[in-house]
């Protein structure tokens, strides 16, 4: 008599299974690090790790953007302000 194959878990991660692990991590954006950190914290459910990636990626804090010194944007604010008076026509 054959025995049927078991067929995993389709909603639980597989640590075991290299190929399901690459396929979340690169679906997630997560390291292999971060990954077995959210496992280890909340569990194997795949719903719970996906939300709690989102959680993380929220919570993150953007990269600060290029901002020329206050100084810098004060001057350039005054040099407009005296290119419009100086185009306005004299009635």
């Amino acid at each position: 008599m054959r025995r049927a194959k078991p067929h995993p878990i389709r909603n639980k991660l597989d640590l075991t299974d290299p190929t399901q692990v690459r396929l979340v991590r690169k679906r997630l954006k997560l390291s292999d690090a971060e990954l077995t950190e959210i496992v280890g914290r909340i569990g194997n459910s795949l719903a719970a790790i996906s939300k709690e990636a989102a959680l993380q990626r929220a919570t993150a804090l953007p990269a600060q953007a290029d901002v020329p010194p206050a100084a810098v944007i004060a001057s350039a604010t005054e040099q407009t302000s005296t290119e419009v008076v100086a185009t306005v026509p004299a009635s």
